[in-house]
């Protein structure tokens, strides 16, 4: 028996036109009272979440929680929380915002990593100046990537935390980023809910990698979700 119910919503609702009167009819057919999270707070959970798997950063680490509306980017260290940021860079505006070809083009990479570098300017200069060169990677394209390096069914496998190797990510992106769309739904591990995000969202993954130096990344299923239970168990 479920006695204790907590909705939230996030980046999609945020900046919704119409927020205010879809809040109002959900609340009415549902009954249940949804709160709007600013990008901050989202942030914060996913951190609570993520530190719920791993425990302690043995170093300093960025977490990257990429979602449909926004991207959190999160520098921790220790059981602490450096800095923390969220954007309206989530796959679902971009491939809203940019043409990306089937298979896409390399002037379309290009165009999505200088955006990704200007949108997250700041989270990176962070990331530099911490010598960060750990990702841990949350939310569902890095499930995605962990479930086609496994070879298994999205959503079989869950994992509290699991190392991937940079080889095999750079295996997977150099599939992706050649693959058609139907080449895509035909891969095994491949979500066809993320069919069409996943592009963009490895292309930002690889960035990170590349601009920051990255030797070893975490993928872990433990995010929002995992951060929201943990706050509601603490009150």
């Amino acid at each position: 028996m479920v006695d204790k119910v907590r909705v939230l919503a996030t980046s999609a609702v945020r900046t919704a036109e119409n927020k205010i009167g879809f809040l109002e009819t959900l609340s009415n057919e549902s009954g249940w009272i949804v709160k709007v999270v600013s990008g901050e707070k989202e942030a914060e959970l996913i951190f609570h979440g993520v530190l719920l798997a791993v425990g302690e950063f043995a170093e300093p680490s960025v977490v990257l929680d990429i979602g449909g509306g926004s991207n959190e980017l999160i520098l921790t260290n220790g059981r602490n929380m450096i800095w923390k940021e969220s954007q309206p860079t989530g796959m679902a505006r971009i491939i809203n915002k940019f043409h990306i070809s089937d298979p896409v083009k390399e002037h379309e990479i290009s165009e999505l990593r200088n955006y990704y570098a200007e949108s997250h300017r700041e989270a990176l200069e962070k990331c530099k100046s911490e010598s960060v060169k750990t990702l841990i990677g949350c939310s569902g394209a890095f499930d995605s990537i962990a479930d086609m390096i496994d070879q298994v069914d999205p959503g079989t496998k869950i994992r509290k935390t699991q190392e991937i190797a940079i080889s095999d990510f750079y295996k997977v992106y150099k599939n992706l980023i050649k693959s058609t769309r139907d080449e895509r739904l035909e891969t095994k591990g491949m979500d066809c809910v993320r069919v069409d995000l996943i592009v963009p969202a490895v292309i930002f993954i690889e960035h990170l990698i590349s601009t920051l130096g990255i030797q070893k990344i975490i993928q872990t299923d433990f995010a929002l979700r995992e951060g929201v239970l943990y706050e509601m168990m603490r009150k």
